[in-house]
């Protein structure tokens, strides 16, 4: 009987701890283009390429008693190969074969934000303010086109948040800033223009 009251009081202070000081997290997310694509092409090779402009790996801070340890990561080794996979199959959505090949159109997809906010005062973590950036560059020839397409949530919580609810949240963030970038449909007519 004494270990079991004895076990439950460690697991009542581990608990509270929990609340007042959060541990790093690194994400693994998995975006996904999440919308249906007009195909625009016929079968034109085009360059894909997918870029990590961000300054750091560091999303943000989760929040808590001690914010400085509390930091979100997410690394361009665990993101840019699944957010290349997903860029050539929306191109092949769009109609276009993606390839390596020189001297074809190019579109270069660029990682330009990816944010997590949480409100600086408090023990705990009660909400989250998500972000994501992209940037696109389409060369065809002699024509350029660029955009930018960003995509947010703002999410409530009753507990502070484990690291699966901020993966979730943090891909669809970036699926949604991604699906828009695909759908701006001057990608595709430049794109088919060749």
């Amino acid at each position: 009987m004494l270990q079991r009251l004895l076990f439950g009081l460690i697991t009542v202070t581990s608990l509270t701890l929990v609340g007042c000081a959060n541990s790093p997290q690194q994400l693994s997310p998995q975006p996904k283009v999440t919308a249906p694509l007009a195909a625009v092409g016929h079968g034109q090779p085009v360059s894909v390429r997918v870029v990590d402009g961000r300054a750091s790996p560091t999303l943000g801070s989760r929040g808590g008693l001690y914010p400085e340890t509390a930091l979100i990561s997410v690394t361009g080794q665990d993101v840019l190969p699944k957010l290349q996979a997903q860029a050539e199959a929306a191109v092949r959505l769009l109609g276009f074969t993606p390839t390596n090949s020189p001297g074809v159109p190019q579109l270069t997809v660029t990682l330009a934000e990816l944010k997590y906010q949480s409100p600086k005062e408090g023990l705990y973590v009660t909400e989250a303010s998500i972000g994501a950036t992209f940037k696109s560059d389409v060369s065809a020839g002699t024509r350029r086109y660029s955009g930018r397409y960003a995509a947010s949530l703002n999410q409530r919580f009753g507990m502070s948040p484990n690291q699966e609810t901020n993966t979730k949240l943090v891909s669809d963030v970036l699926s949604d800033a991604l699906t828009r970038l695909f759908k701006d449909p001057s990608i595709g007519q430049l794109l088919s223009a060749q």
